[in-house]
């Protein structure tokens, strides 16, 4: 019997678009993904690798109980809100619902005596680095609220498993995007503010892409990412289980692809795989964008023996066009 098919794991925001790719991902390696979402942003019908059980992140008893129903023995943390531009208009929401849920969650952890727990963090916890690429020892210094409440939850990480025995792995994502090559899952957010699916659907229905900023220090202007496939980083959080579950140190990772792209070069891409034309506008900046962001993974190499498969821009267009009614031109699905 394998270390995984004795994993029962709670994987709280499991009905959203890294959760449950990151069920699937699981199911498929013989674990029991139970998911736990309220289902503010999630949706129910990707809940399809294990059961579903509808509350609140920041609700204790509910997570207890939910611990104790499935004899839970792993986390998997991916419930927050994260919207960068919302978290500057409405930081009273992110304290509440990221701290306060993480804060609600490591106390039903301990209350259950479960002692792993991977924590999707994020590389806005780095600010705007001074140097690139971005190691996991650059100081991070957030600029904005979300950023603020991601790292104070792997502060609060640290501080649980010196004082409980705790034990975490920090994945600090870069740009996730992309969908399930399998067609079974996409992303679907309401609002969406992703740049991929907004462009996505601008060259599918002819409405301009609002482009935030066209003055950055960049060669074209415009804001550079690293985009990491969905599936890769789902991928990533089983490995991060592996490692747990082989009695080995916490630790924080960046989890990217170590190349950048600007918003302009995301949307060639969509032409060039799709054929379509990508219309823009552009706006000013947006408030608490740093003008690049880009990964050194090989940490998360080393220790997880983490390497992006699907994470070159465009295979990440073509699985996640078909979501927007568009079909790849040329390029073969991986």
């Amino acid at each position: 019997m394998s270390v995984l098919s004795r994993m029962r794991v709670l994987v709280t925001g499991g009905a959203g678009f890294i959760g449950s790719h990151a069920c699937k991902a699981l199911g498929e390696a013989g674990a029991l993904p139970v998911a736990f979402d309220n289902l503010s942003t999630g949706h129910s019908d990707v809940v399809r690798w294990g059961p579903l059980v509808r509350a609140d992140v920041r609700d204790r008893s509910a997570l207890v109980s939910a611990m104790g129903q499935f004899n839970i023995n792993a986390i998997l943390h991916f419930a927050a809100s994260a919207y960068v531009g919302e978290s500057v208009t409405n930081p009273a929401l992110y304290y509440d619902n990221n701290v306060g849920g993480m804060s609600a969650l490591l106390q039903a952890a301990q209350e259950r005596q479960v002692t792993r727990i991977v924590f999707s963090s994020s590389c806005a916890t780095y600010g705007r680095p001074e140097l690139l690429p971005i190691y996991e020892t650059t100081p991070q210094v957030p600029i904005n609220p979300y950023g603020r409440t991601k790292l104070i939850c792997e502060q609060m990480l640290e501080d649980f498993g010196a004082a409980y025995g705790l034990r975490h792995v920090a994945l600090r994502y870069f740009n996730a995007a992309g969908a399930d090559p399998s067609g079974q899952l996409g992303e679907r957010h309401d609002p969406e503010t992703h740049l991929l699916p907004l462009a996505l659907r601008a060259a599918a229905n002819g409405q301009p892409l609002n482009v935030f900023g066209n003055d950055y220090d960049t060669p074209d202007g415009t804001c550079i990412r690293d985009y990491v496939h969905v599936n890769d980083l789902a991928r990533a959080h089983v490995l991060a289980l592996l490692y747990l579950a082989s009695g080995q140190k916490s630790v924080a990772v960046n989890l990217g692809s170590g190349r950048g792209h600007s918003v302009l070069e995301v949307c060639e891409a969509i032409t060039r795989v799709t054929g379509r034309t990508v219309p823009l506008t552009f706006g000013p900046r947006r408030a608490g964008d740093p003008p690049v962001l880009i990964a050194d993974p090989s940490l998360a190499r080393r220790l997880l023996g983490f390497a992006t498969n699907l994470s070159d821009l465009d295979t990440i267009v073509t699985h996640a066009a078909p979501w927007f009614g568009l079909t790849e031109r040329r390029i073969k699905v991986a």
